[in-house]
This record gives structure tokens, C-alpha cells and sequence, in this order.
């Protein structure tokens, strides 16, 4: 039986993570020989590699490189992949039993086009069996939604032919920092006349609790993707969709960075939701101004 998809996660010093992920991958309901894994890795120094050997199974591939980006990872897999479908999802997402399946049914349904799936946060793998029970009440899209717009092109649950990804390009490897390569090919995509479908029945669930100064050390590098996004396509709807226009960039000018305001919200961001939605924001626009400035 020839390999209908590859699944191809990227991944760099993640071997605790993919201890619990890669299992939930192997062990779907999807026949086994019908898809391959393919773990991209960008120099892990943790083990990764000889965790990867340990299990010893035919369908999953280690496919080591230079730390090239995300993109670049990816890319690595794209090239390498025996599959018809590339699969994207990452080292922190645990799969639902059901997931390749469901990407297979939505493409037999649409051939041709791109198909995102639901993905649901979970803070624990305990949590994880739990929200498997019943994942649309934690579902982040509106199960009635038939198709999404590019800027859900998140690659923790993405699906495209392979062909086409070569035929667009690819990932944009010059986005090497943090945010936005997905969504850029996921422009790219509905540019050539593809459209994104959306399968709430394919779910993943990102298990990644971050640290609130990473999630504004990142917030901070999507602000300066946003603006190398624009720069390279020229086209004003990526401003409007991507939060960069007259009203965030002046609000923000209103509250500076090292003012009492800032200081006090974020005092109050690990207990406030507002106010930890606030605070990153302000770092996502603090990341476009100093882009845009250079």
C-alpha cells in the first residue's frame, strides 16, 4: 500500500514533549503503512535522536539539519516526504486518535485544497484524555465554519498536497524568527485559488503552558514578522488582519512601555486575563515599530 501522508513535525530540544506526542501520532486509527512521521530536527542536544531510534518503528524517520528556522525544518520534511498529503503539526501537540483520518476524509471531500483542523489547549496530558472525551466544548473555531481565512493557516494542524507546496514554494525560510511563516504560506496559498477547508472533527491539542515573559518575548518577535509579512507582499489586508494599523499603533503610543500604566497592568497580568491580553499586545506592536523603524 503506497504512503498517503506525511506527517512532518519540527523540533529542537523537545524530547520530553515527544516522549507523550509521538505515541499519540503512532498509534492512529489511520492504517499505519498508509503514512509515514517525519521528525525534523534542528540540532537537539537532549537525546531526541536516540529516543527516535528506541522505538523503532518503520513508519517514523529522523531527519536531522541545520537550524534553519521553522520553515527551514519543515521544508526538510516537505523534500523528503513519500506521502501525496503533508500533514503539519509540532512537538508539543498530542494527536487525537481519529486525526489522519479525518484529514484524509476532508481531502477526499476536497481534493486540491488545504484542510486546518481544531486545535484545543490542554495544560497536561491528564487533561489531554480528559478534553478527548469531549473536544468541541473546548473546540477554539465554531464547528459550523466551511472555510477560513489565511491567517488560520497554523501549522499545528494543517494539511496541503505535496505538489502544491512545492509548486507555491514552500515556507519562506527568511522568516528565521519567531511567528508567521505559516500564515505567509497560508497567503500564498488562497493567492494561487486554493481554498482552506476547516475539519472541527480533526483535532489536535497543543500542550506548551508558556512563562508569560516568553509569550511577550514572542509577542514581541510576531510584531516584527508582521511587518517583513507586509513588506514582502505589499498588500494592506495583511496590516488590517494582522493587528497593524492606526488605532493599536496609536494606543500604544499612549501607553509607554516603562510608564506607571504598563507596570500596573502587568502587576496584575497573571491574574486578569484583560490585563495579560493587554500587556501582550503592547509587545506585539512594540515588536512592528521597532521592524518598521529599521
Amino acid at each position: 500500500m503506497s504512503i498517503q501522508f506525511s506527517i512532518v513535525v519540527a523540533t529542537f530540544n523537545r524530547r520530553d514533549t515527544l516522549e507523550e506526542v509521538l505515541p499519540t501520532l503512532l498509534e492512529q486509527t489511520f492504517p499505519a503503512e498508509s503514512y509515514e512521521i517525519l521528525l525534523c530536527d534542528a540540532g537537539s542536544t537532549d537525546g531526541t535522536r536516540e529516543m527516535v531510534e528506541s522505538l523503532a518503528r518503520p513508519n517514523l524517520r529522523f531527519l536531522p539539519g541545520a537550524d534553519s528556522g521553522r520553515g527551514g525544518a519543515r521544508n526538510r520534511g516537505i523534500r523528503e516526504a513519500r506521502g501525496e498529503i503533508v500533514l503539519f503539526t509540532d512537538a508539543d501537540i498530542l494527536a487525537d486518535p481519529d486525526l489522519v483520518a479525518c484529514h484524509a476524509q476532508a481531502h477526499a471531500r476536497h481534493p486540491g485544497d488545504a484542510v486546518v483542523g481544531c486545535e484545543v489547549q490542554v495544560s497536561s496530558f491528564a487533561q489531554y484524555l480528559e478534553f478527548r472525551q469531549n473536544p468541541q466544548s473546548h473546540a477554539r473555531h465554531k464547528p459550523t465554519r466551511r472555510f477560513l481565512p489565511w491567517h488560520y493557516f497554523l501549522t499545528g494542524n494543517a494539511s496541503v498536497r505535496r505538489q502544491t507546496l512545492l509548486d507555491v514554494g514552500m515556507f519562506d525560510e527568511s522568516f528565521t524568527g519567531y511567528g508567521h511563516e505559516d500564515l505567509e504560506l497560508g497567503y500564498r496559498l488562497l493567492q494561487q485559488g486554493l481554498r482552506i477547508h476547516y475539519c472541527p472533527q480533526a483535532v489536535n491539542y497543543h500542550w506548551h503552558p508558556v512563562p508569560f515573559d516568553e509569550q511577550c518575548r514572542k509577542m514581541l518577535l510576531a510584531g516584527r514578522s508582521t511587518v517583513r509579512f507586509y513588506r514582502k507582499h505589499k498588500d494592506l489586508t495583511i496590516p488590517l488582519r494582522m493587528g497593524m494599523n492606526p488605532f493599536s499603533l496609536g494606543l500604544h503610543a499612549l501607553l509607554p512601555r516603562d510608564g506607571a500604566v504598563m507596570a500596573w497592568l502587568a502587576s496584575l497580568a497573571p491574574r486578569c486575563r484583560l490585563a495579560r491580553a493587554i500587556v501582550l499586545q503592547h509587545h506585539y506592536v512594540t515588536g512592528i515599530k521597532e521592524a518598521w523603524r529599521e
